[in-house]
C-alpha cells in the first residue's frame, strides 16, 4: 500500500510503504523570501525551514486574524526571566515574569493595550520592538549582533523591577526559522533562536541577580502568522551548557501536525540538527505536574521524559479572547539521535514544557 499526501507542490510528508510509516525531509530555504504574496496569503516559496532568519514577515489583510509576538526567555544561574511583546490584531499584550529556582518565588506582570496602536511589530526577526507604559516598559533593541533587553516595572510584586540584559548572537550560530502551512490563508512563521549567551542584571527590590555568558542563555520565540480562531499547541525547550557544550532543545506538537513541517531541532554549539519527524507529547491534563514524555512518532530518535517541579498558569477569559497556558519548569532526561552514529544522552537538563489552548 502506498499513500502520498502533498501540500502545494513543495512537500510530500507522509508515506506508508509496506506498513512502515516515515516522514519526508523538509525543504531548506537558503535565500531571503517573503512570507506572503501581494494579497497577504501564504507565499508557497516560503514553505520550508532556514538556518538563518531569511523570511520577511510582510503580513497584511486578514483583519483580526494576524498574530505577532517576540517572546524572550533567559535561563540564569539563579532565576528564569522572561519578557514578551505581542500583538493579536485587536490588542497588544505585554508581560514579564520571573522564577527563582531555590525559593520558587514567582511573579508575573501583564499589561493589555486595547487595539495596540502604539505597538509596532517588525517584519524581521532581529529588529527593535518596544512598549513604553506607566506600569511596564519593555525595550528589545537589536544592534550589531547583540539584543539588549531593558525592562522596567515600578510595581512588580510590591517592589520595583529593573532588568538590563545583553543577549549575544554568535555570528556562526544557526537558528530554526520555519513556516508552518495550514493552508493558503492560515499559516505561521516561527523563529526559535537558542543558546544565546547573556550577560547583565535583573534587580527586584534590593535583590540583584547576575547573568554571565558562560552559564546564562537566552531563547527567542518570534512568531508571525494568520491563525485560525481556535488553536492548541505544545512546546518543549531548553538551553543550557552541558558537559562544556552549548545545548539547545526545541520541540513542538499538535499545531504542526499534518502540515509536513515541524519545529523540532537540536542545537549543539550553535549548529542545528533539524528533526523532520513529528513528535508526540504525552501528559496528564488532570495533573500537569506528573512527568511528560516527548517521543518521535515513527521511530525512537527522540525519547525524552520531562519531570516538572513548578507550574506556571496564565489564564485569560475575555469576550474576544480565551487563553490558558500551563507552562512547566523542570528537567529533561532521555536520548536524542542526531546522526546515524550519534545519540545525545540528556540528564537533568533544566528547561520548560507547555500546553497552550487559545480561542483568539
Amino acid at each position: 500500500m502506498r499513500e502520498i499526501k502533498i501540500f502545494f507542490d513543495t512537500i510530500e510528508f507522509k508515506r506508508k510503504i509496506g506498513g512502515i510509516k516515515m516522514q519526508h525531509a523538509e525543504r531548506e530555504i537558503v535565500v531571503p523570501t517573503s512570507l506572503c504574496d501581494k494579497k497577504g496569503n501564504l507565499n508557497p516559496a516560503a514553505i520550508g525551514y532556514a538556518r538563518k532568519p531569511l523570511i520577511d514577515c510582510n503580513l497584511s489583510n486578514h483583519f483580526m486574524r494576524k498574530k505577532k509576538w517576540n517572546y524572550w526567555c533567559v535561563y540564569g544561574e539563579e532565576i528564569l526571566f522572561s519578557a514578551t511583546i505581542s500583538h493579536l490584531d485587536f490588542a497588544a499584550v505585554c508581560f514579564v515574569y520571573f522564577f527563582e529556582y531555590e525559593t520558587q518565588r514567582f511573579f508575573e506582570k501583564t499589561v493589555v493595550i486595547p487595539l495596540g496602536n502604539k505597538v509596532k511589530m517588525p517584519t524581521q526577526v532581529l529588529e527593535t520592538v518596544q512598549y513604553n507604559g506607566a506600569d511596564l516598559s519593555i525595550q528589545i533593541t537589536y544592534f550589531e549582533g547583540d539584543t539588549r533587553l531593558s525592562v522596567t516595572c515600578p510595581d512588580f510584586d510590591g517592589e520595583p523591577l529593573h532588568a538590563e540584559l545583553v543577549v549575544h548572537h554568535p555570528i556562526e550560530d544557526e537558528s530554526l526559522n520555519v513556516v508552518i502551512p495550514w493552508n493558503r490563508t492560515t499559516f505561521q512563521f516561527t523563529a526559535k533562536h537558542h543558546t544565546l549567551p547573556t550577560t547583565g542584571v535583573v534587580k527586584i527590590g534590593d535583590k540583584r541577580f547576575l547573568f554571565n555568558a558562560e552559564e546564562s542563555f537566552a531563547v527567542l520565540d518570534y512568531g508571525r502568522g494568520v491563525w485560525p480562531r481556535e488553536a492548541t499547541w505544545n512546546w518543549g525547550m531548553a538551553s543550557q551548557r552541558i558537559n562544556g557544550y552549548r545545548l539547545g532543545l526545541n520541540f513542538g506538537g499538535k499545531w504542526t501536525d499534518g502540515t509536513g513541517m515541524t519545529e523540532n531541532a537540536v542545537f549543539v554549539n550553535g549548529k542545528m540538527t533539524k528533526i523532520s519527524e513529528d513528535v508526540i507529547f504525552n501528559y496528564d491534563r488532570d495533573d500537569f505536574m506528573k512527568p511528560w514524555t516527548i517521543q518521535t512518532k515513527f521511530t525512537n530518535d527522540v525519547d525524552l521524559t520531562f519531570t516538572p517541579f513548578f507550574e506556571r498558569i496564565a489564564s485569560t477569559n475575555a469576550k474576544i479572547i480565551v487563553s490558558e497556558v500551563h507552562q512547566m519548569i523542570g528537567y529533561y532526561d532521555g536520548t536524542i539521535k542526531i546522526a546515524p552514529d550519534k545519540v545525545l544522552q540528556i540528564r537533568n537538563m533544566l528547561g520548560c514544557i507547555e500546553e497552550h489552548i487559545a480561542k483568539w
